[in-house]
């Protein structure tokens, strides 16, 4: 566990304005109260807030991370589901929380992905639902805490791929490339179409992984004229609206939901490796 500053931590300790939850003075009390308790708890702790999932993490969480999850406090909807949120779903605890029920995932393995290096930890991942005043179910907190469980040895990974980000939001477009990268693949990532279409024309990629909303020219535009000069290249969206505008492809194609878990990245990374591989 990384050394922290000892003082003690509210919300009132950091300008929320610039944020997505805005100004902490018109915070309901139960955010208020949840938020206050995860800030100064020495475990690494995050809150999850509401359907369009808000998410707050307090110091220990943001050094246990790394830079590419963000800055303390959070207060922001995460482009990807962070590790332990993607466990807690994984095991259906997430969703038991939301229906109001307190959970406990033993020993649950979250690799971190920092500058130059991925850090694996495990952790038993503690769910206590955030209720109003009415009962109503409006968060998840979820702690940090030292595993009760031994370890288990896991699988080795899947057969690198080289593969094109292609998203305009320079930090999701950073910690795709990053997590990619701690899976084991080469990723180049770009903001702007024109910029994909010159890296694909001149470099050799197995994936193609983009946002279907792009600047000058939709994701879906730029795949088809990626895969109509290179028929072999397989293709990836990630997509905040649905599947609406890819119905109408041709070619094969898979759809990431956002925000999207690592586990469904990686189970689409692993089908697109074993068709490459046949």
């Amino acid at each position: 566990m990384p050394d922290l500053d000892t003082s003690a931590r509210s919300t009132a300790s950091y300008d929320w304005s610039a944020t997505t939850l805005g100004d902490a003075a018109r915070w309901p009390l139960p955010l208020r109260l949840a938020s206050d308790l995860l800030l100064n708890s020495p475990l690494p702790t995050l809150l999850v807030w509401g359907q369009e999932t808000v998410l707050v993490f307090n110091e220990a969480y943001g050094a246990l991370a790394g830079p590419g999850y963000g800055r303390v406090p959070g207060g922001s909807v995460p482009p990807v589901l962070p590790p332990p949120l993607a466990a807690a779903g994984a095991n259906d605890a997430l969703n038991r929380a939301w229906r109001g029920e307190a959970q406990v995932v033993q020993d649950a393995a979250l690799a971190f992905r920092h500058p130059g290096e991925t850090h694996e930890h495990r952790f038993d991942l503690r769910l206590s639902p955030v209720r109003d005043d009415s009962g109503a179910v409006r968060g998840v907190l979820l702690a940090l805490a030292p595993p009760t469980a031994a370890p288990v040895q896991e699988d080795a990974g899947d057969a690198s791929l080289r593969i094109l980000v292609v998203e305009d939001n320079i930090d999701s477009q950073y910690l795709v490339c990053e997590m990619l990268k701690a899976f084991g693949h080469e990723a180049d990532g770009v903001a702007h179409p024109d910029d994909a279409l010159a890296l694909l024309a001149s470099r050799s990629y197995d994936v193609l992984f983009s946002d279907v909303s792009l600047p000058g020219m939709s994701g879906v535009e730029l795949a088809q004229r990626a895969v109509a000069d290179k028929p072999a290249l397989r293709v990836i969206f990630a997509s905040g609206y649905g599947d609406t505008l890819l119905r109408h492809l041709t070619f094969p194609y898979l759809s990431l939901q956002k925000p999207y878990e690592l586990n469904q990245l990686q189970d689409a990374l692993a089908k697109v490796a074993r068709q490459a591989a046949a």
